[in-house]
């Protein structure tokens, strides 16, 4: 982790910790500057970062404030960390339904930018929230950066034991979204009628370097899902 993204990662846990809320002010420029012992240009860089994730807003000449946290139980789509950071406050459990090593489709070597030769993990798992399905989700790892994965890791946060346990950092995502309806195997785990409504999401995750490293698809439960974008001036 670079230094301005632990900055981030500090100050959002001070507003999480000290409970502010919207219009809560924090400590000057300068303040924040001497309290980290780092430049301007590193903390400009994490408080852009905040700002990004909707945790900050700045208002020039006057400070910079806390923004509204999000509504509890919604998913955040900007995210690059999975969304179980996002439902904290509940019982997030994972039903393993396949962890094999295969043979990437062309599809999937085309997201992850390999060769069809190349070896990667394929996972599909059943998440669940306070025991009613949340969504289906089948991703495919380059096992040349994700080297090793088995059912007591994919049945946790894998994202977190690629940031704690393989050392890795997480970057930017490529996301795309669809309204379809649900077909027969995907309302059968998920507990619902064929046809059903559903939203399905593609993500491509990358490394800091641009190395894309996972191609997700996740089907979700009509039922259970909320999400939320927290726009800000990059948006409009």
């Amino acid at each position: 982790m670079l230094k301005y993204q632990q900055i981030a990662t500090e100050i959002e846990k001070y507003i999480e910790d000290h409970a502010l809320q919207q219009g809560d002010k924090l400590p000057v420029l300068e303040k924040l500057m001497a309290q980290f012992d780092v430049s301007k240009s590193t903390i400009t860089k994490s408080l852009d970062l905040l700002e990004k994730k909707g945790v900050v807003f700045q208002v020039r000449g006057s400070g910079i404030f806390v923004r509204r946290h999000k509504r509890k139980g919604y998913i955040s789509l900007l995210s690059n960390q999975g969304f179980k950071k996002d439902l904290e406050e509940f019982t997030i459990t994972t039903e393993v339904i396949e962890l094999n090593v295969i043979k990437p489709s062309e599809e999937v070597a085309l997201n992850l930018n390999i060769k069809a030769d190349d070896d990667v993990y394929s996972v599909k798992r059943v998440r669940y929230i306070n025991g009613q399905t949340l969504c289906l989700e089948e991703s495919f790892y380059n096992k040349a950066i994700i080297t090793y994965l088995n059912k007591e890791i994919v049945s946790e946060s894998i994202f977190h034991y690629i940031r704690e346990g393989l050392g890795l950092k997480v970057g930017f995502s490529d996301l795309y979204l669809h309204v379809d309806m649900l077909t027969e195997e995907e309302a059968g785990y998920l507990g619902l009628k064929q046809g059903m409504p559903k939203l399905y999401v593609e993500t491509v995750f990358h490394l800091t370097n641009g190395q894309p490293f996972d191609f997700s698809k996740i089907t979700y439960n009509y039922e259970q899902s909320q999400f939320v974008i927290q726009a800000d001036s990059h948006f409009l």
